[in-house]
């Protein structure tokens, strides 16, 4: 289903500004022929909130900076920026002066994700317009937005394994945590095409403790049930992805191709290299497999195949490990892998990277 949306946008229109604005950050918001991204932008935002988030800083600014550099009465910005506060349409956080802060929030990850509770059936068919005609011109730049986890039980004591590599170290680093339904497998169901794979496994993460008691949306967690949570997606053969840095990792993705933005791109979109695999790789015990063939339907990303036994493309297999935990036979297990990509440090060193990668797209 193509639905369309019959909106006119002249030349000066604010949503063209803010599409423009988005497209300039690291994580880009690439243009559509067809307008799709000023459909879904004009959806989201009023004329007025696109125009103000549009002359955002990509830095934290307080209330009465934005006003004054603007020139906007105070109030109407006060009035503005709380809306879209709600909406999740902008970050809030704290000035270099530790004052209350807003700035520009990319549109992914960040403004999409944010929409759950305003997700309805126009929306899922705006993004999914979208989606299909630009977004994976973002996809295709590196580094990627999401790296892959592998799961708790696929990795065993003899592999060499860096903290951001384990999924119950990043666990046992948080102080808080809750679960949210997968927006994704919201939006796609929403146009007819559910997946069948658990909503309830979006985790959260915060190193300041009660960081979501009272937070509408999401239920919060302890320790044990977010283990649970992730345990529980492995089981369903879902992907962990967790943004493509080392620390300060505040979110765990539970993901397939078949509705997660990410890895779809895969699928639909054709882009082999749509998300960071992790530093181990699938191996195959020859002596102990029985080729049963339990373990392909959970691999998401096309890397068994079944002959004589089952064999491992390697250059598709992202090191998940689900596969290692759906044989019977125990004749799969990870090894390190030897061409591992090392994630950038931290998140301001991923916005550098692929502002640098950006930047050459975009002359």
């Amino acid at each position: 289903m193509n639905q369309s949306f019959s909106v006119i946008f002249p030349p000066d229109s604010p949503y063209r500004q803010l599409a423009h604005k988005l497209d300039s950050l690291p994580n880009r918001f690439p243009p559509a022929d067809d307008e799709s991204d000023l459909q879904l932008l004009a959806k989201l935002f009023t004329p007025r909130e696109a125009d103000l988030t549009a002359n955002l800083s990509e830095d934290y600014e307080t209330l009465q900076q934005i006003s004054q550099r603007l020139d906007w009465n105070i109030g109407e910005v006060n009035t503005i920026l709380k809306d879209m506060s709600q909406k999740g349409l902008i970050s809030v956080g704290k000035t270099a002066q530790g004052r209350l802060g807003f700035k520009l929030l990319p549109f992914v990850v960040g403004i999409y994700e944010n929409q759950l509770s305003r997700m309805d059936a126009e929306l899922a068919q705006l993004f999914e317009n979208y989606y299909t005609r630009a977004f994976g011109k973002a996809l295709e730049k590196t580094p990627q937005f999401h790296r892959v986890i592998p799961v708790g039980k696929s990795l065993n004591k003899t592999l060499e394994i860096r903290p951001y590599e384990s999924v119950y170290d990043l666990i046992d680093q948080a102080q808080a945590w809750a679960v949210g339904d997968c927006i994704c497998r919201v939006q796609k169901s929403l146009i007819g095409e559910p997946c069948g794979h658990p909503l309830d496994v979006c985790l959260i993460l915060s190193d300041q403790t009660h960081a979501f008691d009272g937070v509408a949306g999401i239920r919060v967690l302890n320790r044990e049930e977010a283990i649970q949570t992730l345990q529980r997606a492995a089981e369903a053969g879902l992907v962990h992805t967790v943004s493509n840095n080392q620390k300060d990792i505040w979110y765990i993705c539970n993901c397939c191709t078949c509705s997660c933005g990410i890895l779809r791109g895969m699928v639909d979109l054709g882009i082999a290299n749509v998300v960071a695999y992790a530093a181990y790789i699938s191996q195959v015990n020859q002596d102990l497999c029985i080729n049963c063939g339990e373990c392909l339907p959970y691999c998401q990303f096309g890397a068994l195949v079944l002959t004589d036994t089952i064999q491992i493309i390697e250059n598709r297999c992202a090191g998940c490990g689900i596969c290692t935990t759906k044989c019977p036979q125990g004749a799969l297990s990870l090894i390190q892998r030897k061409d591992g990509i090392i994630p950038p440090l931290t998140s301001e060193d991923w916005r550098k990277a692929r502002h640098h990668s950006t930047k050459h797209d975009l002359s």
